[in-house]
Order: structure tokens, then C-alpha cells, then sequence
């Protein structure tokens, strides 16, 4: 079995031990190394040569954020995850602009975790559900480049429904005209598209049909989204 090599970058000991523990009970991850923010990171990485990098959002004598792009730039084709507390959404846009390749916050459980390492040894894009819906716009308008079609079908979960509701809308239909379509009460239609545009934190129905006919890599993420149930 070719295991998953990680290099852990993380100041806090205490920390940095548990999460090393937790790591090397898995069969199919290989802890190479684990250092400080005090070591040379560059140097560890050119030598381990790990699949991902798991470094500490908060690292105490250094700026993650610079760090990644330190990294990116010796090393482009680094996976790296940023771990610890809940950052800002302008952090986690300006780390995915970086080059992060996902997120696993503090209150991640043991499966979350693992969860994340793989699907980024996979080369999917991991952020937090909980600002997936509140970050959409942003990603899609500021970071394009950077995420892919399978990270955004990971990025947005979509109801049958409402993706139903998603290309009427793109077609140019009124709530009206989708509540005769589909027999629905015009209550029920407002409900849906007001759902609709909170997960994608747009304003108007007219955005919605922007990114659908604008943004390619939205077509192709909306016919491979996992959906689940209304």
C-alpha cells in the first residue's frame, strides 16, 4: 500500500503530539516529520518530500499565510492543509488564492479529519462546510483559477429541487412561471429560490443566472454534485 507521507507544522507541542498520535494509527498515512515554526521548513520539505502538509493557522513567531506562498513558490505542487481555529472568510480566500488545498478546523472529529487528508492526497479542494455557503461567491468571482469543477461540487450541496429550481431560473423563467411548471404555490417557489440564494450568498435571481451561463466550471460542478435529499 503507497502510504499518504505528511510533514505536521505546528508550535504547539502538546498539539503537535496528539495530532502525530491520532495519524500513526492510520494504515494508510506515514508521519515523515513534525516541526516548529522555528525549523526550516523549506529544507524539511525538499528532503521528506511529503504528500501534504498539515501547518498550523496559527503559527506564533511566523505568518502562515506568507509561509504558504513561500512553499507554493519553491514548491507548486505542495498539498497543503491549514489546520486550528475558525479563520475569516477574507483569510480563507486569501489562503485559497495561496495555493491551500483545505481546511480542517478545531472542532473537526477524528473521521473529519482523516476525511480531509485523503481527499487531498485525491487532489480535491477540502474548505469548512460551515463557510462553503457564505464563501461561494467570492470563490467563484476571486479564486476561479484556483479551485477546480470537483471542488466546487464539493464547495455547494445542492437539494434535487433546487437544482431543478437552479436552471429554470438560468433559463429566464419568472417565480410565477416555475409554479405553473411544476404545480407549485408561488409561496413555495419564493421559498426555494430565497433558500437558493443564501447558500450561494447572492442577492437577486438575476446572479444566479450570471453564474450559471457565465462560469463554465459551474456547469460542469452542477451535473456532478453529489445531491441529496429535499
Amino acid at each position: 500500500m503507497t502510504k499518504i507521507l505528511i510533514l505536521l507544522i505546528e508550535d504547539n507541542r502538546m498539539l503537535r503530539e496528539g495530532i502525530e498520535s491520532m495519524l500513526k494509527k492510520q494504515t494508510d498515512i506515514r508521519v515523515v516529520g513534525t516541526v516548529s515554526n522555528n525549523e526550516n521548513i523549506l529544507q524539511m520539505i525538499g528532503k521528506l518530500k511529503p504528500n501534504i502538509l498539515l501547518l498550523d493557522l496559527g503559527l506564533q513567531n511566523q505568518d502562515s499565510l506568507q509561509l504558504v506562498k513561500l512553499i507554493k513558490k519553491k514548491f507548486p505542487q505542495a498539498k497543503i492543509i491549514v489546520t486550528g481555529l475558525i479563520p475569516l472568510q477574507s483569510a480563507v480566500r486569501d489562503f485559497v488564492q495561496a495555493g491551500v488545498s483545505g481546511f480542517i478546523l478545531q472542532d473537526a472529529n477524528t473521521t473529519q479529519f482523516m476525511k480531509a487528508i485523503r481527499k487531498v492526497n485525491r487532489g480535491l479542494k477540502v474548505l469548512p462546510p460551515l463557510l462553503t455557503g457564505s464563501l461561494f461567491s467570492q470563490i467563484v468571482e476571486q479564486a476561479i483559477t484556483v479551485l477546480n469543477p470537483s471542488a466546487l461540487a464539493e464547495s455547494v450541496r445542492m437539494t434535487k429541487r433546487e437544482r431543478q429550481f437552479i436552471e429554470l431560473i438560468a433559463d429566464g423563467l419568472t417565480n410565477k412561471e416555475i409554479a405553473q411548471k411544476l404545480n407549485l404555490s408561488n409561496y413555495t417557489v419564493k421559498s426555494h429560490v430565497h433558500n437558493i440564494l443564501q447558500k450561494l450568498s447572492l442577492s437577486t435571481r438575476v446572479q444566479i443566472a450570471k453564474y450559471v451561463h457565465v462560469t463554465e466550471a459551474y456547469k460542469t460542478a452542477i451535473d456532478t454534485t453529489s445531491l441529496i435529499s429535499e
